[in-house]
């Protein structure tokens, strides 16, 4: 018996990319003093489509990384903006955030339906 829907598997998905969007504006944080490091990001929402659209078996395979472009790069050749990354990072929680408080509305939905037969 399997007790995902398809709407969990696809918070789930959701999860997982914002989980690894935390974890690259993460390091670019960590490497704000690292000289020549360029800041790293992805593009959330076409990830998130392209997963969509791969109905969910997109093989294993990662998120594209890319280079930032556009940022200003100060005489080390590093280009990390805290402000920048603390904005990516609040807007990342947020995301987060609203991917658990739905995936607790799914798993809440299938207890009361197991439950109600007990009332």
């Amino acid at each position: 018996m399997e007790l995902t829907s398809s709407l969990s598997s696809e918070i789930a998905r959701y999860l997982d990319l914002n989980t690894r969007q935390i974890q690259l504006t993460s390091a670019n944080m960590a490497n704000i003093d690292t000289p020549g490091y360029r800041a790293v990001g992805m593009d959330f929402e076409a990830e998130m489509r392209r997963v969509m659209a791969a109905d969910g078996d997109a093989g294993g395979i990662g998120p594209r990384i890319f280079e930032v472009d556009g940022l200003i790069v100060r005489p080390d050749g590093n280009d990390v903006s805290m402000d920048r990354e603390s904005l990516n990072l609040a807007e990342a929680q947020l995301k987060f955030k609203t991917g658990v408080a739905l995936l607790k509305g799914q798993y809440s939905g299938l207890m009361s339906a197991i439950h109600a037969d007990s009332k």
